[in-house]
């Protein structure tokens, strides 16, 4: 199993232990180093590359919150702050958790578990090697302030909505912040097709198809003429039983 390596940053040399001795419980996490603020992170990538911060918010020379303003290319964050009033802000600014002092290991391994759930969907990679119980069968989605998980399976449709998209399941539908090509580029093309350019249809979940028309159980998504002949031999043809 792939090590998930950690940078605890925090200006108290206490909860930087607190923090460090969790993460040597935890057979997935490795520390790289335990350090006083984000301005020492450039200098640890020489020590190779680092999956996971557990950041604080009150720190002297730069806080959490500027490091997470100012910074695009980050690896995965967990807040590690005594003071709850950041929740709303920090999660605005796309962290995974966030723990709120004196954190009990229970807590710490809830939003670890978390965090390694979301690392390996993101490092998924094509192995011969694996076995069908290797796959991932679910990704995550953010919607809001929260991290929704969402299996294959489940998936029947999706609507692109202006920068949004609305994922339909078998049960109930979330709205997250993506492009449609972007949802289109990290689904299964063997699973998943695009039929309109406001649809991607799970091609399990088509009941029929008529008149440029796929029914599925609780809509009928249309198809596009650029699209018709492919969707058809995708959908019907490939599976249709013939004289």
């Amino acid at each position: 199993m792939a090590m998930i390596r950690c940078v605890v940053i925090d200006d108290e040399p206490l909860a930087r232990e607190c923090i460090a001795d969790y993460i040597a419980k935890v057979d997935f996490l490795e520390l790289v180093d335990a350090i006083a603020n984000p301005t020492e992170l450039e200098t640890l990538k020489e020590k190779g590359s680092i999956d996971l911060l557990f950041l604080d918010i009150q720190m002297p020379v730069m806080s959490g919150i500027d490091y997470l303003k100012y910074t695009r290319r980050r690896p995965m964050v967990i807040l590690t702050t005594a003071y709850p009033d950041y929740a709303l802000e920090s999660y605005e600014l796309d962290v995974l958790d966030y723990l709120v002092k004196p954190i009990t290991f229970g807590r710490f391994y809830k939003a670890i578990t978390k965090a390694n759930e979301y690392y390996r969907l993101q490092h998924k990679k094509s192995d011969p090697s694996k076995t069908t119980s290797d796959v991932v069968d679910y990704f995550f989605v953010k919607c809001e302030q929260t991290y929704e998980k969402i299996y294959y399976n489940d998936l029947q449709y999706i609507e692109a909505l202006e920068n949004y998209v609305v994922i339909y399941t078998k049960d109930t539908k979330y709205m997250t912040l993506m492009p449609m090509k972007r949802m289109e580029e990290l689904l299964d093309k063997d699973m998943f097709m695009r039929v309109h350019k406001s649809y991607i249809v799970n091609i399990d979940s088509v009941l029929s198809y008529e008149k440029n028309r796929l029914k599925l159980l609780s809509k009928t998504i249309p198809v596009s003429r650029g699209n018709k002949s492919a969707v058809f031999e995708k959908v019907v043809n490939e599976k249709l039983w013939k004289k």
